[in-house]
């Protein structure tokens, strides 16, 4: 049996609860927390008969990897990891889905984030490489809140050949998110009227040329003053933000 991984925050564990109970093996909460937002989350493991321990401050911290757990951990029954499979089912089965490309984001608090946004936009799965990126640790589902229960993660093996997959075999534009002299401000690439990924590049580098190779188009967001980037997951955001926009009034 696989290991269980361990989800912390209220955020997270109540986002678990709601959405899958039966991968909760144990509760474990701070000894002495009464709090409203713990009996929510003790109400909602209760009619799965998920058993409930106390413990100390340090050993949720030890369970949690780091200090902010809030109180709340939760032993889970692994997921499966999703892959190219995974990723081909969700294009058969989704009209038109917004898909999000991550090249090599690094950060786990940036992949939390990304992946918050994304499942507030309605995107149908998060792309990223299995190699040389961050996954879905205990502090990306935190900062996530809830997030990676909403939207699928998909780990490929190679990032820039998915890419050329989506476009060959459903007809995704994929749209990367970078400033060359091709680029278009973000407002004026059309977002509608087919599947699309936007492709994110990495904190430090952006996309790889590989990556860029694969974009049907690269797109800007246009700023005032002396600012030239953005953190990833802001961008992230806002690019999200804009294409919703547009296919939703469309």
């Amino acid at each position: 049996m696989a290991k269980p991984e361990y989800y912390y925050g209220v955020h997270s564990v109540e986002s678990l609860l709601e959405l899958e109970p039966e991968r909760v093996l144990t509760l474990f909460t701070l000894k002495g927390r009464d709090d409203q937002r713990l009996q929510r989350i003790l109400q909602m493991a209760e009619p799965f008969g998920i058993s409930v321990q106390k413990a100390s401050r340090d050993s949720l911290e030890k369970l949690a990897g780091q200090p902010f757990h809030q109180g709340v951990v939760a032993a889970v029954r692994a997921h499966p990891t999703l892959n190219e499979k995974d990723l081909d089912q969700i294009l058969e089965s989704t009209h038109q889905p917004l898909l999000l490309a991550l090249d090599h984001i690094t950060d786990p608090h940036n992949l939390g984030a990304c992946i918050r946004t994304a499942a507030a936009m309605g995107v149908e799965a998060v792309i990223v490489p299995r190699d040389r990126a961050a996954t879905l640790t205990p502090t990306a589902r935190k900062v996530a809140a809830g997030g990676a229960e909403k939207v699928k993660f998909i780990q490929v093996t190679n990032l820039a050949r998915t890419l050329g997959q989506l476009k060959e075999n459903y007809n995704v534009r994929v749209v990367g998110t970078m400033l060359d002299e091709k680029a278009l401000p973000i407002q004026q690439f059309d977002f509608t009227g087919t599947p699309i990924c936007i492709v994110m590049g990495a904190e430090d580098t952006g996309l790889r040329p590989i990556t860029q190779s694969q974009c049907d188009q690269t797109v800007f967001i246009p700023m005032s003053g002396n600012l030239q980037s953005l953190n990833v997951s802001v961008a992230t955001g806002m690019a999200l933000y804009e294409a919703c926009r547009q296919r939703q009034s469309n």
